[in-house]
């Protein structure tokens, strides 16, 4: 058994959810079209469900197209595809997503939707950053009420860093590549997130909300089995 469906063009990997918890997901951008409707409708027919991330409008068309039941987020850029029985009735947990500022919000949402699409209940608080830090310590019964949090900022970063010193749980930092040309596309957020003197901080690529709502649903995942015992 090989694990894998051959499509020529790419090799799905039939076997991820076995080994993860979770089927493959589709990285979109730079698809070529046809590879990319083929896969979502494999992906599909295998899973019975598909997310994609990185999409664009455009990408989508072709995928309703072909699929008239996916949902497209233009904010996240997400495409999102589940049968019937599939779609889940209950979400689990309790992830935070904090921005430190409204531009953020892009990678914050694909970071919330896909821990929503895993299955996953999400908390939202955005711009809350620290040129106006009583905003985020307005959302303290927030932050400890979740089982693990969201970071998302861009310029300096210095919101992780907060968050870390606020809460007992870990604090997952998505530097974004907002901000002026000293930011250097993220950059200046990634070193000070991977400088952090807070404890429990760990840190994804810059604008990488998927991996972020990804790392997120596991430990939330680890956080309701353990209160289940």
């Amino acid at each position: 058994m090989s694990g894998y469906d051959e499509l020529d063009f790419a090799k799905l990997d039939t076997d991820r959810k076995n080994r993860t918890g979770f089927p493959e997901t589709v990285f979109c951008q730079g698809k070529k079209d046809e590879f990319l409707v083929d896969i979502f409708i494999r992906l599909f027919e295998l899973n019975g469900e598909v997310l994609g991330t990185r999409a664009s409008a455009q990408q989508f068309a072709l995928i309703k197209k072909a699929l008239p039941s996916a949902k497209y987020d233009e904010v996240s850029r997400i495409i999102s595809l589940q049968s019937e029985q599939k779609k889940k009735t209950e979400l689990i947990g309790n992830i935070a997503v904090c921005t430190a500022g409204t531009a953020d919000i892009p990678v914050a949402e694909e970071a919330a939707q896909t821990a929503e699409f895993l299955g996953s209940r999400v908390s939202r608080a955005y711009d809350v950053g620290v040129s106006g830090i009583h905003r985020l310590l307005s959302k303290r019964d927030m932050l400890n009420e979740a089982n693990c949090v969201i970071a998302v900022a861009g310029m300096e970063g210095a919101l992780a860093s907060v968050i870390g010193g606020l809460v007992s749980v870990p604090v997952i930092a998505v530097p974004t590549s907002v901000g002026y040309g000293a930011s250097l596309g993220g950059l200046s957020a990634l070193l000070t997130m991977i400088n952090s003197c807070a404890n429990g901080i760990s840190v994804v690529n810059i604008d990488n909300g998927y991996g972020a709502g990804y790392i997120a649903t596991q430990i939330n995942r680890l956080a309701v089995k353990g209160k289940s015992i």
